[in-house]
């Protein structure tokens, strides 16, 4: 089956199936499997541009939004050249991918007859049935069925070693400029590492918020997790919390692969996350997850 990813998770939740060489058109965000960008045509591209801060990103966002245009880039041509069987889209996040609705559009104006899969996870339980819904539809059901069974099986363990412990007061952050507090699985992934989330929309969207009320919510440790952000980027942005909380502990982590990309590598950040939190019950990650930043 020739497979067309129009979203950087669903790219992740294919290759986690066995399934990279099946695939025919990626994302410029695609980085898992491991290269696939660079072995596969990149049919979507940002709109925006590069070397911007945080608060100039959600500045250019907003002006985008409000002035009616796309955030992303679609290569019709090399979507044409793909062919593609099955395409996997979203319409979850019009930020975060590429909408479901200019899919549709370009397919029927390109004649490209193929089965298309709209990813819309909101919760933790759903990203799992996501990554089924994914092997379903790209006969692979067996392999998914194991996938998620394995995933499922690593937060149970971590249920059961976490269970009896002190849960701290966790305030996630899904970006700094303006602070944004978490929604739709994040506060999930804060419980099932062993904190309490102390604000966020669980299967919600993300929401502004203030400082003031964020030092109000009285936090233990503050998630740093600036959506789309790797770990360094994490820990450069961690200084403006810093400036704000200055008597907090911080937990940096990679947030573009482990936090906002609803793939199986939700339950790889809930792990790390959880080791930042306790980290004498729960292993140590592999390094470049997350990083536990105390105060001065």
């Amino acid at each position: 089956m020739r497979i067309a990813s129009l979203l950087p998770a669903a790219t992740e939740i294919v290759g986690a199936l066995g399934l990279a060489d099946d695939l025919v058109a990626v994302t410029f965000e695609c980085d898992e499997p491991a290269g696939i960008r660079e072995r596969r045509p990149v049919v979507v591209d940002t709109a925006l541009p590069s070397g911007l801060t945080p608060g100039e990103i959600d500045a250019v966002v907003r002006d985008r939004a409000a002035r009616g245009l796309p955030q992303y880039e679609l290569d019709r041509d090399a979507l044409h050249a793909a062919a593609p069987d099955l395409v996997l889209t979203q319409d979850l996040c019009r930020v975060c991918a590429l909408p479901e609705s200019t899919v549709a559009e370009a397919l029927t104006d390109l004649e490209i007859d193929a089965h298309v899969l709209t990813v819309d996870p909101h919760t933790l339980d759903e990203v799992l049935d996501a990554v089924a819904a994914v092997a379903r539809a790209a006969d692979a059901e067996p392999a998914g069925e194991e996938l998620v069974g394995d995933l499922r099986a690593r937060l149970r363990h971590l249920d059961d070693v976490l269970a009896d412990r002190p849960r701290p007061r966790v305030l996630a952050l899904e970006w700094v400029d303006p602070p944004f507090l978490p929604g739709h699985w994040v506060p999930t992934m804060v419980r099932r590492a062993g904190g309490e989330p102390l604000a966020g929309v669980e299967g919600g969207r993300s929401v502004a918020t203030r400082w003031d009320d964020a030092r109000a919510l009285a936090p233990d440790v503050v998630l740093v997790a600036p959506c789309g952000f790797g770990l360094d980027d994490a820990v450069a942005q961690a200084a403006v919390v810093r400036e704000q909380l200055p008597d907090v502990a911080l937990v940096a982590v990679d947030s573009a692969s482990y936090v906002v990309r609803a793939g199986p590598r939700l339950v790889d950040g809930i792990e790390a996350i959880a080791h930042a939190l306790h980290p004498d019950a729960v292993p140590a990650p592999p390094p470049g997850r997350v990083r536990r930043l105390e105060p001065s």
